[in-house]
């Protein structure tokens, strides 16, 4: 709003001036003539608007019209008005003579189709330079679909910093240490592209924005630029299908490529993204909690054996959609912050009585643990095993972890 202001006044006054400059040196007495004629009669007149008034009525239609032209009404109700206005101005000239009063209309009439003029090729202009700007930082990093909205407007896109909700996916390799040391440098190369390839070209896909897609992990951006109110349902289902996808390919242990096994984080919550221009490269800066959140959260896989970690934050928006259970509290990017991590394991609709009762037993475990109750943690999460053939490095974790205090806790009476 402040720059269309800025802008309307900038025209509106440049073009009055100019006007006022060409009427008042008689540039323009022979077009004033011709459109005189056309509805009034000057000899007939007892009366004349006087300069000072043209003036001020030519500063106002030349700031109206650029109002007009500039703003955000449709193009064929901004033209229409245009033309009305154009045809009042005769109308004015025309009823002052019925009273023998003179109205010069040749002024207005001039300043209203320079402000039209000047106004267009502002917009002709930022149209270019927005054109450009959308080229430069979303040029492979959204979906053809999206990039076409941005192009187009229908996705709106400022250069001025912005806050996004977002949700942040980090994807990478999860194996990725032992791989590099175990694997020829060329087969990683090639395994580690073509992960980067393949995720990217999924997270792309899905409508995310691609924010970083190299050896440290490809990271997505589900809410911008265009704005998603289910961005964490969105990115939390399509990271579980890729996890399980992943899960399938490792299976095929013939595969070099599909030992490459997928390790997610997710995070919800604000970010700052705006265009820097500065620079004769226009460069997008988006930065927030949530990026570097999804980065640690992806990197502790590692350290407990899930597949992905959500934050609280998105918990709480996925919870009726997903089945998650809680995994630990870590520490947040302040070393006094606590932060909450779930592991999603499926959506909610395709979760069967089992496992949804194995995940309770896991969580009330968790609850259990936290509370020191060893022994009755123990049991719980004996409960929350599924097959013999299942896989379930999380809750192996806290298995490891109890066994030494229930050894312990059976050695007490002993003593």
């Amino acid at each position: 709003m402040k720059r269309l202001l800025i802008t309307t006044l900038i025209i509106g006054v440049a073009v009055a001036l100019i006007v006022a400059a060409l009427h008042a040196t008689k540039v323009i007495a022979g077009f004033e003539t011709v459109a005189a004629q056309l509805v009034t009669d000057y000899a007939r007149a007892t009366r004349v608007v006087g300069e000072k008034w043209q003036y001020i009525l030519v500063l106002l239609i030349a700031l109206g019209v650029a109002w007009l032209s500039l703003s955000n009404v449709p193009r064929w109700r901004a033209w229409l008005l245009i033309g009305l206005l154009l045809v009042e101005l005769f109308g004015l000239a025309w009823v002052c003579s019925l009273y023998r009063v003179f109205f010069q209309p040749a002024p207005s009439v001039l300043a209203l189709v320079f402000v039209v003029l000047a106004a267009e090729g502002w917009s002709v202009f930022l149209r270019r330079n927005r054109s450009h700007l959308i080229r430069t930082v979303f040029a492979d990093r959204v979906s053809t679909d999206q990039f076409r909205r941005l192009s187009d407007g229908r996705i709106s896109f400022g250069a001025e910093p912005k806050t996004y909700e977002v949700s942040v996916v980090v994807c990478d390799i999860g194996n990725k240490l032992t791989f590099a040391e175990g694997a020829e440098p060329a087969a990683f190369t090639e395994a580690t592209a073509k992960f980067i390839r393949e995720t990217a070209a999924r997270l792309l896909e899905e409508g995310a924005y691609l924010q970083a897609a190299d050896g440290e992990g490809v990271v997505g951006v589900f809410g911008f630029p265009a704005p998603e109110p289910e961005h964490a349902q969105k990115a939390a289902r399509i990271v579980l299908d890729m996890v399980k996808n992943s899960h399938e390919r490792g299976e095929d242990k013939e595969n070099v490529a599909a030992s490459c096994d997928i390790r997610t984080g997710i995070s919800s919550g604000a970010i700052i993204a705006g265009a820097l221009q500065e620079s004769r490269r226009p460069l997008l800066l988006a930065s927030g909690e949530p990026i570097d959140l999804a980065r640690r959260f992806c990197s502790l896989n590692r350290f407990y054996g899930s597949r992905a970690l959500i934050d609280t934050a998105t918990f709480d928006r996925v919870s009726e959609a997903v089945v998650a259970r809680p995994i630990d509290f870590v520490s947040g990017l302040n070393s006094h912050d606590r932060l909450e991590v779930y592991e999603p394991l499926c959506l909610a609709a395709e979760a069967g009585p089992e496992r949804v009762a194995q995940r309770d037993s896991f969580w009330s475990g968790v609850v259990l643990y936290r509370e020191k109750r060893w022994a009755e943690a123990y049991a719980e999460f004996q409960k929350a095993r599924g097959s013999e053939t299942e896989d379930d490095p999380a809750l192996e974790f806290y298995l490891r972890r109890l066994e030494p205090l229930i050894l312990q806790l059976a050695q007490w009476p002993a003593e």
